[in-house]
């Protein structure tokens, strides 16, 4: 590709209720209330309601786009007594951790066939995508881009709390997300050939009831020329959206690139891209990571330094270097969501100020 690569947006999001905190299962009625046809989309369970962004070659269009939907759901959770919340996981306990399925039939069927999996996979992520030229290009990417994927994870960490209690970990909807059979890092898959022959043995398999039930961290997207990538919690603040947008467009360009060049490069074995994973998801930016360029643990500022090194020339060329280097140091400084989120709770375990502070970021996102 020679022109600037599109990136696009969904985020997943909870509705809440305003008296309890605790998460309402009002998606069918926020949805009738939504202005459009397709500005707010339902999810597997009635807890969550989804909104997407067109895509843009620019950031600064992404962000007033973002906006917008986001203001959008808003008004259709106020419409039905509800309040909105970019949070990946349920934070406050309840009686029963699962969730309330949506009344369609594909959600009815992917509940009957993975059981327990499925009802409780109550989790909100954010996923990007990103233009490619078409299906070999994208496989090449989806190839190469593994290392870095934890790296964008750990800088989205932001659901250390779930059913009341805290998990030990930084994002507890990447461990939750583990349970389905087709989450999770991949073997390289070679060719656009090899990645479809996956993809159907998979679903033969019984694993997924179809492409859209697979979950890998980086896919070919159905409908649109795009790689999509589905690692990253879904974020409070769109400041760090739009950081793990630019970061991962600028991934994608700079694997497709390199592919071009025919540059080679030496897959990791699968058991080392989890454990990377592991460690992002359990300690964000708080500890330490699997730098990609090394293959060996480091701190997190460092392994963020060899992100910075690799994609550089791509964040240049489409102009996003000073929005990434400023939000990578200040998430490193200041904090992820999730270090939020527990400075918040304090000694006490007060989540209930959790709830109220991401559902007040949530809204302070999407009208400033």
């Amino acid at each position: 590709m020679t022109s600037t690569r599109q990136v696009g947006v969904e985020e997943e999001m909870f509705l809440v209720d305003p008296r309890t905190r605790l998460l309402l299962p009002a998606s069918e009625r926020a949805v009738h209330a939504a202005p459009g046809d397709d500005e707010v989309e339902q999810e597997l369970f009635l807890q969550q309601i989804e909104i997407q962004s067109d895509p843009h070659e620019r950031m600064t269009d992404l962000l007033p786009d973002l906006q917008a939907s986001r203001r959008t759901a808003l008004d259709a959770a106020e419409a039905v007594g509800a309040r909105l919340a970019a949070m990946p996981v349920a934070v406050l306990a309840t009686d029963d951790e699962a969730g309330v399925v949506t009344p369609k039939q594909r959600y009815q069927r992917m509940v009957t066939r993975f059981g327990r999996v499925g009802e409780r996979a109550l989790a909100c992520g954010t996923h990007v995508h990103v233009d490619v030229a078409d299906d070999e290009e994208g496989v090449a990417v989806v190839d190469r881009l593994a290392p870095w994927l934890p790296l964008v994870l750990a800088l989205s960490t932001g659901s250390p709390f779930h059913a009341g209690s805290d998990t030990g970990y930084a994002s507890w909807r990447a461990e939750l997300w583990e349970s389905w059979p087709t989450a999770g890092a991949v073997e390289p898959f070679g060719d656009a050939v090899g990645y479809h022959r996956a993809v159907a043995a998979v679903i033969d398999a019984g694993a997924a009831l179809d492409e859209g039930m697979i979950y890998f961290d980086a896919r070919l997207a159905r409908s649109f020329p795009t790689v999509e990538i589905r690692v990253a919690d879904v974020c409070a603040d769109l400041s760090d959206t739009l950081v793990v947008a630019a970061t991962l467009r600028a991934l994608v360009d700079t694997c497709a690139g390199r592919w071009h060049d025919g540059e080679p490069f030496t897959p990791w074995r699968v058991e080392l891209l989890r454990a990377a994973r592991w460690r992002a998801r359990r300690d964000g930016l708080g500890g330490s990571l699997i730098d990609p360029s090394l293959g060996r643990l480091t701190s997190a500022r460092h392994a963020l330094d060899s992100l910075l090194q690799a994609i550089g020339p791509a964040l240049d060329r489409h102009g996003d270097r000073e929005l990434v280097e400023q939000g990578l140091e200040r998430l490193l400084t200041d904090g992820t969501g999730a270090d939020r989120q527990r400075s918040l709770a304090g000694e006490r375990l007060d989540l209930v100020a959790v709830v109220d502070d991401v559902v007040a970021t949530t809204e302070r996102s999407a009208r400033a």
